[in-house]
C-alpha cells in the first residue's frame, strides 16, 4: 500500500533538504576562510580535542625553548666572568714570581701590594656580574650583590651588600645568606625534565685543591698581600702563596668545563626541543588544516547542487494562485 505525498510533504522535504546544503556551504565557507578543518568543537570532537592537547603541549615546548635560550645566555656569561677571573689570578700569579726577585726593594713590593689589592677589587666587581638582573654568582640570592670589600677584604655580602665576615675572614655568620649563596638554581628544559645552571661565590672562594687541602680565596689574598708587607714572611711568596694561588687557577678550569658541560647539555636540549616542536606542528596541521584544493572542489559540487536544487524545486513544488491568473 503506497503512502500519499501531499505538497506539504514536498515542501518540507524541500526546505529541510535546502537547509541542510546551506549549512554544509556554510561549514566550507567557514574552513576556506580560516584554513581549519575544525572552527568549533562540534565540527569534530574528536580532532578538536586533539587540537587542544597539541596547542598546549606546542606552547609549553616554546616555553621551555625559552628557558633553554636564556639558560645558555646564563651560562655564556658565568664562563666569560669564570675567564675574567683566571686572568685575574693569572696575573697574580705572575706578580708572586717577579715578587720572588731578590733584586726587588720595598718600593717595588709596595707596587706589587698595591697592584694585588686592586685585584681583589677587580675580583669582586666580576664575582657581582649579572645577567638580566640577576646576580649570576649569587646562588639564590639573585637580587643583591653576592660580595664587597670591606678594608680591601673580599667578603660576602649581605642584602644590603654589606660584608659579613667575621674578623676579616671570608667565613659566613650570615645563615641566610649562606643558605641562598650555596644554592643551586635549577630549570625545567623539558616535560619532566629539570638541570641545574649555575656556578656560585662559594664554588669559586672556598674549595679544596688536589691534595684535599682547603683553601680560603679571600685569606689567601690577605696573607699575600701581609706577606708583601714588611711584617710578612716573604719566603711563602713563591712557594705556599703561589702553590695556592695555582690551585685557584686550576680550580676556575674545572669550574668553566662543568658550565663547558652544562652548556653542551643546552644545545642537545634545544635540538630535541626544535625536532619535538616541528613533529607536534607538523601532527597539529595534519589535524587541523585543510585540503584546500579538496575543499575548494568540495565547495563547488554544494554549489551545483544548491542550484539544481533551486531549479528542480521550481518545477515540483505547486504552483501558487497566482500562477492561474
Amino acid at each position: 500500500m503506497s503512502s500519499r505525498i501531499t505538497n506539504s510533504i514536498l515542501s518540507s522535504n524541500y526546505l529541510r533538504n535546502m537547509n541542510r546544503n546551506m549549512n554544509n556551504m556554510q561549514t566550507l565557507q567557514n574552513q576556506l576562510a580560516s584554513g581549519k578543518a575544525i572552527n568549533k568543537a562540534s565540527d569534530n570532537p574528536y580532532k578538536a580535542s586533539r587540537s587542544m592537547q597539541l596547542n598546549g603541549e606546542i606552547s609549553y615546548n616554546k616555553q621551555y625553548n625559552e628557558n633553554i635560550k636564556d639558560t645558555s645566555n646564563w651560562l655564556d656569561t658565568t664562563d666569560t666572568a669564570l675567564s675574567q677571573m683566571g686572568n685575574i689570578f693569572g696575573r697574580i700569579e705572575t706578580l708572586l714570581v717577579n715578587a720572588g726577585n731578590g733584586a726587588y726593594g720595598d718600593d717595588e713590593r709596595s707596587a706589587i701590594q698595591d697592584e694585588i689589592k686592586e685585584k681583589v677589587n677587580e675580583l669582586s666587581q666580576v664575582l657581582n656580574t649579572s645577567f638580566d638582573g640577576s646576580y649570576i654568582f649569587g646562588g639564590t640570592k639573585t637580587n643583591s650583590k653576592p660580595t664587597t670589600v670591606v678594608d680591601g677584604v673580599l667578603q660576602y655580602a649581605d642584602k644590603d651588600g654589606n660584608g659579613i665576615g667575621n674578623n676579616g675572614t671570608i667565613a659566613i655568620t650570615d645563615t641566610d645568606v649562606q643558605n641562598q649563596l650555596s644554592m643551586d638554581l635549577q630549570v625545567d628544559i623539558a616535560q619532566g625534565v629539570k638541570t641545574t645552571y649555575n656556578k656560585t661565590a662559594i664554588d669559586v672562594l672556598e674549595f679544596k685543591d688536589k691534595n684535599g687541602k682547603s683553601i680560603n680565596v679571600s685569606d689567601l689574598l690577605s696573607k699575600i698581600t701581609t706577606d708583601l708587607g714588611s711584617s710578612g714572611t716573604s719566603s711563602d711568596l713563591t712557594t705556599t702563596d703561589l702553590s695556592d694561588i695555582q690551585s685557584v687557577t686550576a680550580n676556575l678550569l674545572q669550574k668553566r668545563s662543568e658550565v663547558g658541560t652544562m652548556q653542551n647539555r643546552m644545545d642537545s636540549a634545544q635540538e630535541s626541543n626544535e625536532t619535538q616542536n616541528y613533529n607536534m606542528t607538523d601532527i597539529l596541521s595534519k589535524t587541523e588544516d585543510i585540503d584546500f584544493a579538496e575543499t575548494t572542489m568540495e565547495y563547488a559540487m554544494m554549489q551545483t547542487v544548491y542550484t539544481a536544487a533551486l531549479q528542480t524545486s521550481a518545477k515540483i513544488l505547486p504552483m501558487t494562485i497566482l500562477s492561474y491568473l
